[in-house]
Parts: C-alpha cells; structure tokens; sequence
C-alpha cells in the first residue's frame, strides 16, 4: 500500500432520474441506504471523506462525513461534485465513487494509487470485463484548474474530460464489483446478489 493519503467523496448529488427521481443515494438497499453501503467499503481505505450532495443534506449529514453541495445549484453532473471536492481535500489524491456502486473491493484505493504513482498519470480507473469503469476514479488535486476551465466552458461528460488527461487503466476481476444499481428493478437484483454471497 503507497504511504499518500487519500481524500475520497461519495457522488450523490445527481436526480436521480432513472429511478424515477429518487435520492439514489438514499434509496434502500436491503434495509439499508445505498450510500450506507457505499461508506462502509470506501471509509476504511482512505483518510478524509465527503459526500457530494444537492439534497436531503440533512439526512447524508448523519452518515457523519461532510456534505458538500455543488457550488452551483444546476445539477452539473459528477465533475461538479468532484470540484467540489477537490477545493476542500487535505490531501493530494482524491478518489470519487458513485453512490449506487455497493460491491467496490476492498483493495480498490490501495491499487489505484500504486497505479497513479507507478505510472505518474493524472488519473487511475478500473477496467473489468472489458469495460472502463471512469466514474470511479482516483485522481491529483493539482487537476482542479483544469477542471473548472472545462465546467466553465460547459463540459459535463466525464469521458471527454478524462479523455484530455494521462491516465492509467487498472484490471480488476470481478464484474459485479463495479455493479451501478440506477434503476428499481437493479436494486432488486443487487439485494438478491447481497443475499447470494
């Protein structure tokens, strides 16, 4: 495991609109809030966290980690988020993972960052079953500038702004780690193959 700390935040901040505007964050998993699931595989592998979210903060304030709202109220999408926080982490990585991604490994930060400092890329996503996974992703602080001209200019796809980057890609194993649970009928299943493991 590198030495560096990680900063990490938890994007809730979306409308949710695939589950029929839902909270997504807060939709129940087993009993469970979504983003419960979430913090409880991404906290111990890092050393600051946040949550990205534009509603409900009261209730994502009791998962006791602070809540960041976009500094615009328009839903920019995940990048706004991840702006966000960049310009409150202490330390000079930060990883952002989707809020609906209940089944991340346990050893996903440790191989990211060896992946990033290896490699001396801007950035390191997980690549599985052929798929890039690019909104989980550990990034350099020192991208903020960057960021924010593309926001300004109007970018919101995470694609085309990683795309403008160096980035590494990391192999992981299993499919279902990487599982985004956007839709009800995804929830179900996702509680099912909570049930089956």
């Amino acid at each position: 495991m590198n030495p560096e700390k990680i900063s990490a935040v938890i994007l809730a901040g979306g409308r949710g609109r695939r589950m029929g505007g839902t909270d997504k964050g807060l939709a129940l998993l087993n009993g469970r809030p979504l983003i419960a699931w979430v913090l409880e595989r991404i906290a111990p592998q890092v050393d600051e966290l946040f949550v990205s979210a534009n509603r409900n903060l009261d209730q994502y304030r009791l998962f006791g980690h602070p809540v960041l709202p976009d500094a615009s109220p328009d839903f920019q999408g995940p990048l706004a988020g991840l702006l966000r926080a960049m310009t409150e982490a202490a330390h000079p990585l930060i990883l952002s993972v989707p809020c609906d991604t209940p089944f991340l490994p346990d050893d996903l930060v440790g191989r990211l960052t060896d992946a990033i400092e290896e490699s001396g890329a801007d950035l390191a996503v997980p690549v599985c079953g052929g798929q890039v996974h690019r909104a989980v992703c550990l990034c350099r602080r020192s991208l903020l500038p960057g960021l924010a001209d593309f926001l300004v200019q109007g970018g919101r796809r995470v694609g085309e702004w990683q795309s403008m980057l160096r980035r590494v890609e990391v192999p992981f194993d299993d499919e279902r780690s990487f599982l985004n649970l956007n839709t009800a009928e995804e929830l179900a299943a996702g509680g099912e193959l909570l049930e089956s493991r």
